[in-house]
């Protein structure tokens, strides 16, 4: 009894890094992320995201999203996205990269359900369209992200820091 109190003491006392590594994060500290058309771009883009926890999987063609549906076997399923957010409710976030007609109206469906969005671009075909994602978005104060990978990467934010250094 006393060798297991000073076992437990130990790991409760010890930092997360020592047990677990400097670069994992413990699965407390992972988001849970649904994706929603994950078939062509959402495939690649949930790739990106894979050291989450990637828990719901949907798209109208399985055969077109079947390599992902591989890559994350423990996912549940779905061809609807209205009955993924209805039914599944373990998830804080979804990424949406469906064809671009569905990006706005998924988008205000996930706000409303509650879940945090990353949403591939365009993110709306409207300025009406925008404008009511920003009013849901910040009725509800959840986190949105438009994707733009052409300017996430390195080599844009160095040019710049050189064009802001003269």
């Amino acid at each position: 009894l006393k060798t297991t109190t000073m076992a437990v003491a130990g790991f409760a006392l010890v930092p997360r890094h020592v047990v677990c590594g400097a670069e994992t994060k413990p699965p407390s500290e992972k988001l849970n992320i649904a994706g929603i058309g994950v078939g062509g771009q959402g495939g690649g883009v949930l790739n990106d995201m894979a050291s989450e926890n990637i828990v719901a999987l949907c798209d109208v063609d399985w055969n077109k999203a079947a390599h992902t549906f591989n890559r994350f076997p423990n996912a549940t399923k779905y061809k609807d996205y209205r009955v993924m957010l209805d039914k599944q409710k373990d998830f804080d976030a979804v990424m949406i990269a469906t064809p671009d007609h569905m990006h706005a109206p998924i988008t205000v469906a996930a706000l409303r359900a509650g879940k945090h969005v990353y949403v591939e671009k365009p993110m709306a075909h409207s300025i009406e369209e925008a404008r009511v994602m920003t009013r849901v978005a910040k009725e509800t104060g959840l986190v949105t992200q438009m994707g733009n990978n052409g300017h996430a990467g390195e080599g844009l934010r160095l040019t710049r820091e050189w064009i802001q250094a003269g």
